[in-house]
């Protein structure tokens, strides 16, 4: 016995030896793609040394003696914290994901190849001048000079997808822009779905249901038909899926940003707030910097992917951003020449050629995929690549970011601008996407300008639904004049504040756009500045935190006036009356709330709609709540009706509906205890690794996805998160980062965004940011050198290769 337990002895140790070894060959083999951050690395393509000084928070402050240099050492650092990010938003941005991932992706790179991104992407480079390319090929070859000396321990997921990287290309960093035009413009989707609605309840019902901004509500700068049947056909699923590329369906417009004068605040200078709303994904979509050589002397968020700083301050200006919701898609309904094999066009009555480009998507273990983009005057025809619209008549899309556009030369300007005239000078040649730009500079001035290409569109032309090609009676008639686009410098209200609402009155002579986000975080922003004479910093971090409800405040005193039919429903109203109409992560009346109101908006409307297009309309939240407060003010409403029902319902009697309905799917999912209904288990947030954390693969989405954080809000706070209704109430968008600009003090500027610095698996800076996002905490911004060393954690010299 004693030589038996001798022998299990050894055999444990031995165990435990190679269980020790195997963890260290995996931490090993995890930490290898680490960078290194310390010490002195010896660089081809360099001129002189730059210094990567990184702060205790991962962000790198570079400093260089040149221009060159500090771009190519920006391409360095990006690829050294995220290159396999830069990877794949280069497929995105070339329609070359199947590449890697195999067949699973080919519909989306079908949509890619055909929209055309990279097509785009390089008219951009033979339209910009020497100096833009200059900054682009220093950093496309830091890139290169990364991926060069790193090959045998890139990121992990080169190995695990089975990818090696190509040469970072200045065609890469412009289709970059391309991506972000495409996740910031949402008018085509919404051509559809209107003439869709069109075609299925009528124009007046249409209306109704995709209704105009309401009047009366805030705007940034205020005053001192066709039938459309064949959409019936379209594969909506395949829509849906695509247009998810782009954002959650039907999410809102999303970023806040405000600047208030020295006038009203406690510093007697400047404080500006931007906090912009994306999809969020692992890692975050942004990358903090500071730039320091040359002419450049910039912090504040770049996108890995791209030199130069796109959100921040250098010494003497800031700026901030939110998407102005500009209409600067249209479909074009195209005669041609053949249904099958079509070569022609039709256009005031004479035939054209079709401009026709051959592609070949590359399908990992798969035969490559031949595919033929037909293209107008008007743009590329999408009907293949969106969907099968086999009763569909031609579509070519219009759009003002397919042509070459200016958008680097514009950030390299806008880096460099040092008061109000450069600054506008710099969006002169902003060309796309439309954007809310908030300004503050060193002098105390506050200013908004919005940029963009937006279309002057003929008379009768909105943009609202496709519209005939082929008569060149919808042509678009230029563009408005960059010194016409709405602008404002230190206004007499003391503050400036936007969040995608409403820009112009209606007095404004052109049309920017019809649909816009729904107001309730504009007036939520406005009525707070307004009230408050003397705004300090730590009153704009509660501001970014803010997640009163001013729908709720609308729509609560009809459910409280239902009568409870048991128990269960008089707890739950109970939590509501209780309720102070914050979202919260901790309000079960929050909960009750929402889930009554998705039903309510179900009950009310799916008897008219069907369950296909309730699915796709329910997306639209900034399009029915307005309506739904609206139609809640008249009990008799005929949409109340439930016309599957020989009787006449009543507006009382579908709010009682929907109450008895989210009890029922609350108690459900959650128990019947209704202090087990906080709004943070139903509406969490995981970030979610590109494409790992989506295989289906339980322990590599373990690995690759953040822990699972309960969320605050919705998208009518300010602090804001989408969900979507259809896989209820999981976040799935909100806010990408917060940044806040002293203009008394630059190195008391205030930021964060969602993951970490790094996307490298396990690092200490991949989701160390997390917990502070989810709180609304902030970490330091310093600027000056000085600032930057007394947070430094590490200092990386590169250095000329010999």
């Amino acid at each position: 016995m004693k030589r038996l337990g001798r022998i299990l002895i050894a055999i444990g140790i031995v165990l435990l030896i190679l269980v020790l070894i195997l963890a260290g060959i995996g931490a090993w083999w995890v930490r290898r793609p680490w960078p290194q951050v310390k010490g002195e690395i010896r660089v081809p393509g360099l001129s002189a040394p730059v210094e990567v000084v990184r702060d205790r928070w991962g962000v790198p402050h570079l400093y260089a003696e040149n221009e060159h240099d500090l771009f190519f050492a920006q391409g360095y650092v990006h690829a050294q914290d995220r290159l396999w990010q830069m990877e794949f938003s280069r497929r995105i941005g070339s329609g070359t994901l199947s590449a890697a991932l195999g067949e699973a992706t080919l519909d989306t790179d079908r949509f890619l190849r055909t929209i055309g991104l990279r097509r785009a992407a390089e008219k951009d480079w033979a339209k910009l001048d020497e100096e833009a390319r200059a900054i682009l090929q220093a950093y496309a070859d830091g890139v290169n000079a990364y991926i060069e000396s790193h090959r045998d321990r890139l990121p992990l997921e080169f190995s695990l997808v089975g990818v090696d990287p190509a040469p970072w290309t200045p065609i890469d960093t412009l289709a970059w822009g391309k991506i972000m035009s495409y996740n910031l413009c949402g008018n085509y989707d919404m051509e559809l779905l209107r003439a869709r609605l069109i075609a299925e309840l009528g124009e007046e019902a249409a209306q109704q249901l995709l209704p105009p901004y309401p009047e009366g509500a805030p705007v940034i700068v205020p005053p001192e038909a066709r039938s459309y049947a064949w959409l019936r056909g379209a594969d909506w699923e395949t829509i849906d899926r695509l247009i998810g590329l782009r954002r959650s369906p039907g999410a809102d417009w999303g970023s806040n940003n405000w600047v208030v004068h020295g006038s009203r605040t406690t510093t007697g200078q400047p404080l500006l707030a931007d906090d912009t709303h994306l999809d969020l994904s692992m890692p975050s979509i942004w990358y903090e910097n500071g730039l320091h050589g040359g002419r450049f002397d910039v912090v504040g968020f770049s996108f890995p992917g791209v030199p130069m700083v796109i959100i921040g301050h250098n010494a003497r200006i800031a700026w901030g951003v939110t998407n102005l919701p500009a209409d600067v898609q249209d479909f074009y309904i195209e005669k041609l020449d053949d249904a099958d094999h079509p070569t022609r066009y039709e256009f005031k009555g004479q035939w054209h050629d079709l401009e026709i480009v051959h592609e070949t998507i590359e399908v990992k273990g798969g035969t490559p995929v031949p595919l033929e983009v037909r293209i107008t005057r008007h743009g590329p025809i999408m009907n293949e690549a969106i969907g099968d619209l086999e009763e569909a008549e031609p579509l070519a899309l219009q759009w003002t970011a397919l042509e070459g556009t200016d958008l680097f030369y514009a950030v390299m300007l806008l880096d460099l601008a040092t008061d109000w005239e450069s600054f506008r000078h710099a969006l002169r040649y902003w060309d796309v996407p439309s954007q809310n730009f908030v300004y503050a500079d060193v002098d105390g001035h506050i200013g908004y300008q919005s940029p963009g290409k937006i279309p002057r569109r003929a008379p009768g032309h909105q943009g609202l639904v496709p519209v005939p090609g082929w008569t060149g009676e919808y042509e678009w008639q230029g563009f408005i004049p960059f010194d016409e686009l709405p602008s404002v410098l230190d206004p007499p209200t003391g503050y400036i504040s936007t969040a995608n609402n409403k820009v112009v009155p209606d007095d404004y002579p052109y049309h920017l756009a019809y649909e816009w986000s729904a107001p309730y975080r504009a007036q939520r922003i406005a009525d707070l500045l307004a009230a408050d004479d003397r705004v300090s910093l730590e009153e704009v971090q509660a501001l970014h935190a803010q997640t009163y409800s001013l729908p709720a405040e609308a729509l609560r005193p009809y459910l409280l006036k239902v009568k409870p039919e048991n128990d269960l429903q008089a707890r739950a109203l109970q939590r509501v009356q209780e309720w102070d109409l914050y979202l919260e992560a901790d309000r079960v009346g929050a909960s009750v709330y929402q889930v009554w109101y998705w039903f309510l908006v179900q009950n009310t409307l799916r008897d008219e709609l069907g369950d296909e297009l309730m699915e796709e309309y329910i997306e639209y939240s900034s399009m029915h709540v307005p309506m739904m407060i609206a139609w809640m003010a008249q009990p008799d409403n005929p949409w109340f009706d439930d016309r599957t029902t020989p009787q006449t319902e009543t507006r009382d009697e579908i709010v009682q509906r929907s109450l008895t309905d989210a009890v029922a799917w609350l108690s459900e999912r959650y128990g019947q205890n209704p202090d087990r209904w906080q709004w943070g288990r139903l509406h969490a947030k995981t970030f979610v690794h590109q494409p790992l954390g989506q295989s289906g693969i339980g322990l590599l989405e373990r690995l690759f996805n953040s822990r699972t954080v309960p969320a605050r809000g919705d998208p009518f706070t300010v602090d804001a998160a989408w969900f979507d209704y259809n896989e209820p109430f999981a976040m799935t968008g909100g806010v990408s980062q917060r940044y806040i600009a002293d203009l008394h003090d630059l190195d008391n500027s205030w930021t964060m965004h969602t993951t970490g610095q790094s996307g490298h698996l396990f690092h200490p800076h991949r989701e160390d940011f997390i917990r502070s996002w989810q709180n609304v905490e902030y970490h330091p911004m310093p600027f000056r050198r000085e600032a930057v060393e007394a947070h430094a954690e590490a200092t990386l010299r590169l250095v000329p290769a010999p």
